[in-house]
């Protein structure tokens, strides 16, 4: 029913009285439905949707809390295991234990529409990170770790006011490899404040095994990257020297977890992996490897976007100083030359024929707008 020339903001006022309303007011109205967009396959369209978190048992919560400390004690929450006990001193990610740094937590509008749905996603974009890719387009939050420290219960208290301040969709955890402890205490802390949206954990999938079977039961909605498919390219544009198996194990378990990206019938995303690959110029033949071995080795029917928003960005591009090979004169270079450029389309069009021709046929689209592409 819509209640004419009645803003949100009377509704909010206590002092505000809604008109009166009498039987004739309700003779002919319906019962409010929501809207089925069209194109939602039947096998991925749930009736409703319980956040698995509010799944758990009491016995389960508890093991899982004291796992989390057991983490934090020798951490080997990714593949750099550096195995230190982090109330004691830090590893690669530069995180201690009772805290996680946070650089921004308000409702999100630049993800998949599936995320973002009409009131935006609930994103905690946390500070560092366990990879040190020379294009991160969030370098200043990842590499520097601007922001500020939360704790467990804290970001608790943030999750319960986006939800009923922001009226978000889902509570969405960004770069959060480095502190999956803090985040699992933050999420059965939520749980029992009252949180009732489904977590996405959107990650590099840089992640240890042992920290995605702490993540199990807790989060909805894997939203993952799979970023370079050569081990030369991770080592040096990446910074990491197995990132390629790591993804491999790290998607194989989301997938076991949650499965393939269902949605209720107003095309809200509420559990299942969604993965992502990013196109980077003259890199193409490694992403058409990434989609055929995903379409071969997870699910023809995993949820892909395949992304054009590359751009050069944080270390790439930047001017340095080299020697010349004549008489020891030093002349200007720029560093990673070779992706200092954008995508062509010819490259992002390789990339999706691969993918359709592997199989695979859920696909984002870029040019989404005001309807959902299911």
């Amino acid at each position: 029913m819509e209640i004419s020339d009645t803003s949100q903001n009377d509704l909010l006022n206590p002092t505000f009285r809604s008109p009166r309303l009498n039987h004739h007011h309700f003779r002919n109205l319906q019962p409010l439905t929501s809207k089925r967009f069209i194109g939602i396959p039947p096998a991925f369209l749930l009736d409703d949707y319980i956040p698995r978190y509010n799944l758990l048992s009491s016995v389960s919560a508890a093991k899982k809390r004291s796992l989390a400390y057991a983490h934090l004690q020798n951490c080997n929450l990714c593949p750099r295991k550096c195995s230190v006990n982090r109330f004691k001193e830090t590893g690669v990610c530069l995180i201690g234990a009772e805290t996680a740094k946070v650089n921004v937590i308000a409702p999100h509008r630049g993800e998949e529409p599936c995320i973002q749905g009409f009131h935006g996603s609930g994103s905690v974009f946390f500070s560092g990170c366990n990879l040190r890719c020379v294009f991160c387009q969030n370098h200043d939050i990842a590499h520097q770790r601007k922001g500020f420290d939360l704790t467990p219960e804290e970001l608790a208290e943030w999750y319960m006011k986006l939800q009923q301040v922001g009226n978000v969709h889902n509570i969405n955890l960004v770069t959060p490899e480095h502190v999956v402890p803090q985040v699992a205490l933050s999420i059965l802390a939520a749980r029992d404040m009252g949180l009732k949206v489904p977590i996405v954990y959107n990650t590099s999938s840089f992640d240890s095994l042992e920290s995605l079977e702490l993540l199990d039961g807790l989060v909805d909605i894997y939203l993952a990257d799979f970023k370079v498919w050569k081990d030369s390219t991770s080592k040096r544009l990446l910074k990491a020297d197995n990132y390629t198996a790591t993804a491999m194990d790290s998607v194989k378990a989301m997938q076991k977890q949650v499965g393939d990206l269902s949605f209720t019938s107003d095309g809200i995303a509420k559990k299942g992996v969604l993965l992502r690959h990013l196109v980077m110029p003259g890199k193409e033949d490694e992403g058409r490897e990434i989609v055929r071995w995903l379409a071969e080795n997870v699910s023809k029917d995993m949820y892909i976007h395949i992304m054009e928003q590359y751009r050069p960005d944080a270390h790439v591009g930047k001017k340095r100083r080299t020697t010349g090979s004549e008489g020891g004169d030093r002349k200007e270079d720029v560093r990673y030359a070779e992706i200092n450029r954008a995508v062509k389309d010819e490259e992002l069009g390789s990339v999706r024929d691969a993918a359709v021709a592997a199989g695979l046929w859920r696909f984002c689209e870029a040019n989404e707008n005001s309807e959902f592409h299911l």
